[in-house]
């Protein structure tokens, strides 16, 4: 069985009596260990996704290259296992290189500074989901409340029960109504969720959304396919509103999905399902129309081009 290392987390005051400076300075540097990866556990209930996209293709070609400029931050768990706080995709580049061990620094934290520590690093990636920020900043308010502060984590929030979320607000620069409406996505099925992520609901449509109950959201799912839409602003409050009355049966929700939206032009159809085998995965779903009329504006300079050679 792998010995694993002894993690040294600092020395004492009495033992820094005894070093000169130069040592004292360098005794506060991160130190740095080999730990192997099949001693690495993810983070419980990590919220942001390890995408396997040509971002992580390039993560892995650096690594394969360069190896791994900046540590992965561990925290070692009571059954001697390790949990990583962060560095989830230059873990998982490491495992795709076929390296077995990752440099890491290893923090001795609470269970509440590892998820205050995690969300702050992941936050620095360039492309968040919004279910990502959802997930995030819930599960940091959640430790911040924990720590001493109050907040309400579902509900329009009062004076009183605000100062987390203010506070995370100014960390992360978005104000504290935005940090409750992201944590109100939290509420959705995937299924809505997912949609959220791939621009296809709207932030405020689906706050209002995250309202209805879990049969609710899933009777709104054969509507969506019928209307070859999905809800507006104005749609989702009258919902909520019928689900607050009792009164949201399925057919209330396929009427109110059906509805002709103010000023809605003749369009052409077609299902996203179908056109995206032909769409490359790295096109978001908002981008899709463009993509499409590209193409068509590419063909039709092709057809040109034919005839004429035709001629």
């Amino acid at each position: 069985m792998r010995e694993r290392p002894k993690i040294d987390l600092g020395l004492t005051g009495y033992d820094e009596m005894f070093m000169n400076d130069q040592e004292r300075a360098e005794n506060r540097l991160p130190k740095i260990y080999d730990i192997p990866i099949d001693e690495i556990d993810d983070f419980p209930d990590h919220p942001f996704k390890v995408r396997l996209d040509e971002d992580m293709d390039q993560l892995v070609e650096s690594v394969k290259s360069r190896g791994v400029i900046t540590p992965v931050t561990l925290r070692q768990k009571e059954d001697g296992r390790y949990e990583i706080v962060s560095g989830h995709r230059r873990r998982k580049a490491c495992e795709l290189a076929g390296l077995e061990t990752v440099p890491a620094e290893i923090k001795n934290l609470t269970r509440d500074e590892a998820i205050i520590l995690m969300v702050e690093s992941n936050l620095q990636r360039s492309v968040i989901l919004p279910s990502e920020k959802a997930f995030s900043y819930k599960m940091r308010l959640e430790a911040m409340t924990r720590q001493g502060q109050r907040t309400d984590l579902t509900s329009t929030p009062v004076e009183s029960k605000s100062r987390a979320n203010e506070e995370l607000g100014n960390q992360v620069g978005e104000s504290r109504e935005q940090i409750r409406r992201y944590i109100r996505l939290t509420e959705l099925i995937p299924e809505l969720l997912e949609m959220v992520d791939e621009g296809r609901i709207a932030m405020r449509p689906a706050v209002e959304l995250s309202y209805l109950n879990d049969i609710e959201q899933q009777d709104l799912l054969p509507a969506m396919e019928i209307a070859d839409a999905t809800p507006s602003h104005v749609q989702a409050i009258k919902m909520r509103r019928f689900s607050e009355e009792g009164k949201l049966t399925p057919e209330v929700i396929e009427s109110i999905m059906c509805e002709e939206k103010p000023n809605q032009k003749e369009k052409v159809s077609i299902r996203y399902e179908d056109a995206k085998r032909y769409i490359p995965s790295n096109v978001p779903y908002k981008e899709t129309g463009a993509y499409i009329l590209k193409a068509l504006e590419y063909y039709h300079r092709h057809l040109e081009r034919m005839r004429d050679d035709a001629r």
